[in-house]
């Protein structure tokens, strides 16, 4: 009955955790996951409650920082491409006018 449990709020964590930065979604499913591998862990030893808690909180850490990682990824890729075509439209712009500017002295 615990692990049915234990599913079944695993379950309603991943559906809550499927959108939203990396970060909290990394740390959510990292603890979530680390706390059902540390009870089946801690099962065999007979200390399943503790054997979930250090999965929980190994694992929401852990996930946390690979989460905050891609999130720090992800911004400094959208930061490039948004530098890139600023750029671009300035060029661009650059050689419109340089092009009017052209025809206007060939009349």
């Amino acid at each position: 009955m615990k692990l049915r449990k234990l599913f079944t709020m695993a379950f309603i964590a991943l559906c809550l955790t499927s959108c939203g930065p990396s970060g909290k979604r990394g740390a959510v499913l990292g603890g979530v996951l680390g706390a059902g591998a540390g009870a089946i862990i801690g099962h065999q030893s007979g200390r399943g409650l503790e054997g979930a808690a250090i999965g929980g909180a190994v694992g929401a850490g852990t996930g946390g920082l690979l989460g905050g990682a891609r999130d720090d990824d992800r911004r400094a890729h959208e930061e490039r491409h948004r530098w890139e075509n600023k750029r671009a439209r300035e060029d661009r712009n650059l050689r419109r006018a340089e092009d009017k500017f052209r025809k206007r002295d060939r009349r």
